[in-house]
Parts: C-alpha cells; structure tokens; sequence
C-alpha cells in the first residue's frame, strides 16, 4: 500500500509498512487466528491459546484486531488495563499476556470503517505497538475473507494461520472458502479447529478440507461463567481440549 502524492500525483512507498517489520522484529512466531464466519468462538479460542502458551512459560502478546466486535479484553478481565506510552504504545501486561486491542481506542463504541479507513487502522496500530521479545504473538482478525483479511497478510507477513469452524453446515462451507483463499495465496496454514462440537456431530471431517485438521474441541456449558476469570477458564474441559491441540503447533 503507498500514498498518492498531492502535488505530482504519483505513488510513494508507505513508510510505515518498514516500521511494522521492526516492531514484529522480535517475535519469533505469530499465529492468525481467523474465520469465514463470525460466532465460531474465534476470539476465545485466540484468547485461551495466548494464556495456555503464557502457563507454558513462553512470552506471549495478543493483539485484538477484530473491529467489529473486540472481545478479548471481556474473556481475560482486562478492564482496568491501558498501554503505556513510550516512543510508541508498550501493552500492558495481562495474566501474563502482552495484551493490545483496539478496544483501548473505541471503547464500546461502533466503528464503522470501510476500505483504506480499515487498512489504516491496521497499519497505525500495527506501527504503533512495541512488543520487544516474544516468543509467539497471537492476533485475533475480522471474520471474513474480505479486505481485512488481505490487510493481514499483506501486514503481517510471516503470520500462520489457525482457521477456526464450527460443525455448522454454513460455517463449514464458508471457512473452506477461506482455507482455499488461504493456500491460492500460499500463506502459510498451521490447519483448522472445530469448536463446539456435540457429540452427535459427523459435519467438518478432515476431508471437508484440503488442510491439516487439528482436532475438536467440545461445546462446554461451563465456558460463559468463566468470562472474565482466566484462572477458571483454564479448568473447563474446552482450555484443556485446546491445551491438546497446542501441543500440535510446534515450538
């Protein structure tokens, strides 16, 4: 992406994208998590995996990129927290996860953004935020295989993709669309997630996909009282379901 000039109408690099490869400099691995379809518990599975990889003891940052809806701050109970500013914005340090989120800006607020309006928010944000040493920085994204979707590759360059569906029939045929987007681009896919299967469920088998597919993980009841206490979302049987799967990401 580059700037249209005023005065001689011709393209110039964005300097910030430079910027952005700095800042994600010293992150060894960034993991998407993404989705074809909002509702598939794509955030709390972001969220639980930053704070399983955090009790591994690995450093780990979240970054919530997800405007139309953030909602990682809820699931970690990071409602006091704010970055500090110094020579960009530092994040704030949450249950042991370097935590960032749009949210710090808009609140409760909608943000109805369209177009460059998105990519802009991405890329400031992306330039702003100073993570230092991470061992794995896991970033929440819009559902979808629109624009934002692009935005992120094409920003976050050496991002792995952990695709999340649920046993929906609509679910399922939308994220294969993103999965297909995903391997026509050759952006990396470290495979896909089933969340909240019932046991009854035969829909999102293995062959439904041309990905590596990483395992179910339960419809748990137990999971929504647990929002805003990551010590007691850890005991569900959906964290140690995930805890299973994560051990399937490589280090």
């Amino acid at each position: 992406m580059g700037r249209l000039h005023q005065d001689f109408n011709v393209e110039v690099p964005d300097p910030r994208l430079a910027i952005i490869d700095e800042r994600l400099g010293g992150v060894k691995r960034i993991i998407v998590v993404a989705s074809g379809k909002g509702g598939v518990g794509k955030s709390l599975i972001a969220t639980t995996l930053s704070l399983l990889l955090a009790r591994d003891g690995k450093k780990v940052g979240l970054l919530d990129l997800d405007f139309h809806g953030p909602s990682c701050h809820i699931i970690l109970g990071a409602t006091d927290a704010v970055p500090a500013e110094e020579m960009g914005l530092i994040p704030p340090v949450v249950q042991g996860v370097k935590f960032m989120s749009l949210v710090y800006y808009i609140g409760d607020r909608p943000l109805p953004l369209r177009g460059e309006e998105a990519s802009n928010v991405f890329v400031e944000l992306l330039t702003i935020t100073r993570w230092g040493q991470l061992d794995y920085l896991v970033v929440d994204v819009p559902p979808g295989i629109a624009e934002e979707v692009l935005d992120i590759i094409r920003l976050i360059k050496r991002g792995e993709f952990l695709v999340v569906t649920t046993p929906s029939k609509l679910a399922v045929k939308t994220v294969a669309r993103l999965v297909q987007l995903l391997q026509e681009l050759k952006v990396p896919t470290l495979g896909l997630v089933e969340n909240m299967h019932p046991p009854s469920s035969k829909i999102g088998k293995t062959g439904t996909f041309k990905a590596n597919f990483l395992g179910r993980l339960p419809f748990d009841p137990e999971v929504e009282k647990t929002l805003g206490h990551p010590e007691e979302l850890l005991k569900t049987h959906f964290a140690r379901s995930l805890k299973r799967i994560v051990k399937k990401l490589g280090r």
